[in-house]
C-alpha cells in the first residue's frame, strides 16, 4: 500500500454499500482522482463532512487498484455549508463543479491551473465577494480559456482584424467583423463585450460596475459560448437561469 498526499477540491459524491461514500476530487497535482471514504456516512466518522462537494480540503489517500483510499483529511476551506445554505450560489458552484469535472476529464493527469481556478472561484462565491453570476461568468470563461477556447471579444476571432466589432459568434470564437459575421450571430451591447473581456481578464472594478442588462446579456453568451465547445448541455446550468 502507498500512501500520498495532496490538496482537493471535492467536486461530487456517491454512496455506496451501506456507510461508505465515493467521492470525486480534483487534486492540485495528481488531477481528477476517485476514492472511497469509508465510514464516512456514519454519524461516528471523523471526517465525514470534510468529504462533501465544494470543501477544499488536505487529503491523504492510498492507493489502490480500481478505486483510492480516503484514510486522512483536513479542512483548508469549508465551502459547503455556506454555499449549500443559499440556493443561488448552490445553483451556480453546482455548474463550476460540473464544468471542472468535464473540462479535466483523463483521471490522475495534473491540471494545476484548472485546480486553482476552480478554487479561487469557490472560494470567491463563498465569501460573497461579487454577484454570484459574475463569478460564474468568470469562472466559465477562464477555465475555458485554460482548455485552449479563450475567447475574443475585441478583435476578430476569425482574421484578427482590430475591434471593437459589433458581432459575436461562439462557434468562430468569439467576436467578428462585418466580413466574418456568420448567419445568426449575436449583436450584443458595447458594454456587453467590455464586461465580458473584463470577466476574462480579472479586471473586477469593471465587472462589478457594470448594469444588470449587460449582465444578463453576457451570461446568455457565455453559456452558448461553454455549452458549445464543451459539445455537450452541462445539466446544472438551466436551474441557474431560472434563478
Amino acid at each position: 500500500m502507498s500512501l500520498y498526499r495532496d490538496e482537493a477540491i471535492v467536486l461530487r459524491t456517491h454512496k455506496l454499500g451501506e456507510a461508505d461514500r465515493i467521492v470525486t476530487l480534483l487534486t492540485r497535482e495528481h488531477g481528477k482522482v476517485r476514492a472511497v471514504g469509508k465510514g464516512v456516512r456514519r454519524t461516528t466518522s471523523r471526517f465525514g463532512s470534510r468529504l462533501e462537494p465544494f470543501m477544499h480540503i488536505d487529503v491523504q489517500l492510498s492507493t489502490g487498484r480500481n478505486l483510492d483510499v480516503v484514510t486522512q483529511v483536513e479542512a483548508l476551506g469549508s465551502y459547503g455549508r455556506q454555499i449549500c445554505e443559499d440556493y443561488a450560489l448552490y445553483t451556480v458552484g453546482t455548474v463550476m463543479l460540473e464544468t471542472a469535472e468535464r473540462l479535466v476529464e483523463a483521471e490522475r493527469e495534473p491540471s494545476v491551473q484548472q485546480y486553482r481556478l476552480l478554487v479561487g472561484a469557490v472560494r470567491a462565491l463563498a465569501t460573497r465577494a461579487h454577484a454570484p453570476g459574475l463569478v460564474l461568468d468568470s469562472y466559465l470563461l477562464r477555465a475555458l480559456a485554460v482548455a485552449g477556447w479563450a475567447p475574443s471579444f475585441t478583435d476578430c476571432a476569425r482574421c484578427g482584424a482590430p475591434g471593437p466589432h459589433h458581432a459575436f459568434a461562439p462557434a468562430v470564437g468569439g467576436a467578428v467583423c462585418g466580413a466574418c459575421r456568420p448567419p445568426g450571430a449575436a449583436a450584443p451591447a458595447p458594454e456587453t463585450f467590455t464586461l465580458l473581456a473584463a470577466l476574462l481578464s480579472g479586471d473586477w472594478g469593471v465587472a462589478d460596475a457594470s448594469a444588470e442588462r449587460h449582465r444578463a446579456e453576457g451570461n446568455g453568451l457565455v453559456a452558448v459560448f461553454c455549452q458549445f465547445h464543451l459539445e455537450r448541455r452541462l445539466r446544472s446550468l438551466p436551474m441557474v437561469e431560472r434563478v
